[in-house]
């Protein structure tokens, strides 16, 4: 059965072109390799091409899109081996939501972060760098929103913990 798609390819074109740099930064804070992240949103601009037809609702583009930029991030971890990024790739990357942070504080933030299970470090990444909501969240990763918020709480609670005995 052939499925019809709720919006065309020139606008889904139009939608990624409009959002790449957001896409760029999403991929690269897993990957922290400027290339590797050019390639995983190219890869997820393809698959959001070819699987067009399974998106049911024009309206979840976004969280679709992110999802599926998140997945080939994933796989592409997977697959490879990390690379260490250097401090000035990692300093020109960070998001200036936080103006108030010196650069070592923003090494130090990304740094926590990085040593984070990839899935924990999907929830902070889609909260703080990217500013989506729970409700957000919890669609781009596909699973209720309460368990989400115990998820990432959990996770707070434990790198305050984590920052507490380093400050001690």
């Amino acid at each position: 059965m052939m499925h019809t798609s709720v919006i065309d390819f020139d606008t889904c074109g139009q939608l990624i072109h409009a959002s790449q740099d957001r896409l760029y930064r999403l991929a690269y804070c897993y990957v922290k390799n400027e290339h590797d992240a050019l390639d995983i949103v190219g890869e997820a601009t393809y698959k959001a091409l070819v699987s067009l037809h399974t998106l049911q609702r024009a309206d979840r583009f976004d969280a679709w899109m992110t999802s599926l930029v998140i997945h080939t991030a994933l796989d592409w971890l997977r697959k490879n081996r990390r690379l260490v990024p250097t401090e000035r790739e990692v300093l020109d990357i960070i998001p200036a939501h936080e103006p108030d942070l010196t650069p070592e504080e923003q090494m130090d933030l990304y740094h926590l972060l990085d040593s984070l299970p990839t899935e924990e470090r999907t929830y902070l990444i889609l909260h703080y760098f990217e500013e989506r909501s729970f409700p957000e969240m919890a669609e781009i990763l596909s699973m209720p929103e309460a368990k989400l918020k115990s998820r990432f709480y959990r996770i707070l609670h434990r790198l305050r913990a984590h920052l507490k005995e380093e400050s001690l």
